[in-house]
């Protein structure tokens, strides 16, 4: 098919489209199957995977890759350099509302096409014509990168936090990078074998360790009312601060604030499982809409309880004072030194649940996209292996996505300031990719009036030009920042490298298009039926 035929869709054969979907979305009503197997139909894909998940598993799954409640204890150092407590107060706020617009578009586009590609394939379908194939595959590698990025370095965090504890609780321990390098190996290690082994499993994982999510964050803000030394509420709401150098204070606020929208992405963890949930069309968006924004309603009352537990941010900064360099445990161990295992145990929980499913959400994304042949090895990692409970899984794409983990954190041997930049860098190509889908959405929205976009149970309406357009702009602003130094007049130690790593990526993809990609890779627009299932409008927001 041409890429231009999926805008042929004007006068007669434009109503005949627009019955034709109608019809089809009946099918909801007639169960699960129908929806999907017309979804899948339309964007000419082979059903591959058991849709094992339904709604409130696809909503434990995607709240626990967030994880907002506990990433905020774990890892809020870099708002705390650069803003202080008052500036990690404020920027979660407005990065809250930011991000209220980036979610709802891609929820929305998570069900006009309910496909684990993602956002490449929604470029493909949205972009101007002669842009589609270009755009998609640029956005399939930055996607990619993103995802592998993230994986490590969620399995980076896992490991610090436990080699923190060893820091915390045995002081003669000397941590070594090295060790903490191997702490991910064992962590990637547990991804592989439970995506592969107990893929089966998975649903009943997240409804199991939803309780220690959805409730041990009540425990959290008990302990630390009752047992911590408390700051003042001038010093959590309005004293600003730059330990990192940046002058005025507003521009450190501008670099602090990438922490805040670290607490808040990966909402579309779901949509890349979307050829494994039962009514994706549905249950994709609404599992988005729904882990969003209950976990930043927690997340805010963990954060606001978290910061009025620190009265002393230079005690906290200070290795001398606190060795083991994560605010968590020093303000943890403030309040009560053996009374916070617990609740560390808890965390390490949920956070081991969350970097599983988030292996899981990146192997998908990683499957796609070499299905769809954007990536080297395409044969080997769209393969699709049953596991040993005859579930099917893409097994070399997890294996691949654990590597990669491991081969990641070896940077960490060298310099943890590189790895950090790895963070920076999943920030980075992710805001690039929403930035890239939601400006497509947008292109069609004001330039065809919406025409030709896929039927959506899950519709923004009428409000969708202004929300994607929100949405679109607010991107572009956070990928500006993610590249920014934590510290000003950096040094080759606490300089940012992603936007090196980030340029490094974007020109060999750019020369893998150049050699390969130009001539073999056609995007998933050209398997899409034109005539089975696309419409202006529809569902509901």
């Amino acid at each position: 098919m041409d890429n231009s035929e999926l805008f042929k869709h004007e006068g007669s054969d434009h109503h005949h489209v627009k019955n034709e979907t109608e019809s089809r979305s009946s099918d909801f009503e007639e169960g699960a199957g129908g929806v999907d197997a017309t979804d899948m139909y339309r964007m000419g894909k082979e059903q591959q995977f058991r849709r094992i998940f339904r709604v409130s598993t696809m909503m434990f799954f995607t709240s626990m890759v967030q994880s907002t409640w506990e990433i905020i204890l774990i890892a809020p150092i870099g708002g705390i350099i650069n803003g202080g407590l008052a500036g990690l107060f404020w920027s979660y706020i407005w990065t809250f509302v930011g991000f209220v617009f980036i979610v709802l578009s891609l929820a929305e586009m998570a069900s006009m096409a309910p496909t684990s590609g993602g956002q490449y394939h929604w470029v493909s379908e949205f972009a101007p014509r002669r842009q589609q194939r270009f755009l998609s595959y640029m956005s399939g590698w930055m996607a990619t990168l993103s995802w592998q990025a993230g994986s490590a370095g969620g399995s980076f965090l896992i490991g610090t936090l436990i080699q923190g504890c060893l820091t915390a609780y045995k002081p003669t321990y000397i941590a070594e990078r090295w060790q903490g390098t191997l702490f991910v190996f064992a962590v990637a290690a547990l991804e592989g074998f439970v995506n592969i082994l107990l893929v089966n499993w998975l649903p009943w994982l997240q409804t199991v360790m939803i309780f220690p999510h959805g409730l041990g964050w009540i425990a959290v803000i008990g302990f630390l009312v009752a047992l911590s030394p408390k700051a003042s509420a001038h010093d959590v709401f309005l004293n600003f601060t730059s330990n990192g150098g940046w002058e005025p204070i507003g521009l450190s606020l501008m670099v602090g604030q990438i922490t805040s929208v670290y607490f808040m992405i990966l909402s579309d963890s779901a949509a890349h499982l979307a050829e494994e949930v039962k009514t994706a069309s549905r249950a994709v968006p609404q599992a988005m809409i729904w882990s969003f924004f209950s976990n930043m309603l927690v997340g805010f009352f963990i954060l606001i309880t978290f910061i009025f537990c620190m009265p002393d941010i230079n005690s906290i900064l200070d290795p001398t004072i606190n060795p083991s360099g994560s605010a968590l445990l020093y303000v943890f161990q403030k309040a009560s030194y053996w009374g916070a295992i617990p609740l560390l145990v808890i965390i390490l929980l949920v956070m081991i649940t969350g970097i599983i499913d988030s292996n899981a959400s990146t192997s998908r994304q990683t499957f796609a996209f070499a299905r769809d042949g954007g990536l080297p090895f395409k044969r080997f990692l769209a393969k699709v292996t049953k596991s040993p409970g005859g579930t099917p899984v893409p097994m070399n794409s997890i294996i691949v996505t654990c590597i990669i983990s491991c081969l990641l954190s070896l940077i960490n041997i060298g310099s943890s300031v590189a790895f950090n930049a790895i963070i920076s860098l999943q920030l980075m190509a992710l805001m690039a990719t929403y930035s890239i889908s939601i400006g497509c959405v947008l292109w069609q929205r004001t330039v065809n009036g919406g025409a030709h976009l896929p039927y959506a149970r899950w519709s923004l309406g009428s409000f969708g030009t202004p929300v994607n357009a929100i949405a679109f702009v607010y991107s572009i602003f956070i990928f500006f920042w993610t590249g920014w130094p934590g510290a000003a007049d950096p040094t080759l130690q606490t300089f940012n490298w992603s936007p090196v790593m980030f340029g490094g990526v974007l020109i060999l993809s750019l020369v893998y298009y150049v050699i390969y990609g130009r001539t073999h890779y056609k995007g998933p627009v050209v398997l899409v039926r034109s005539g089975a299932g696309v419409s202006h409008s529809g569902g509901s927001f």
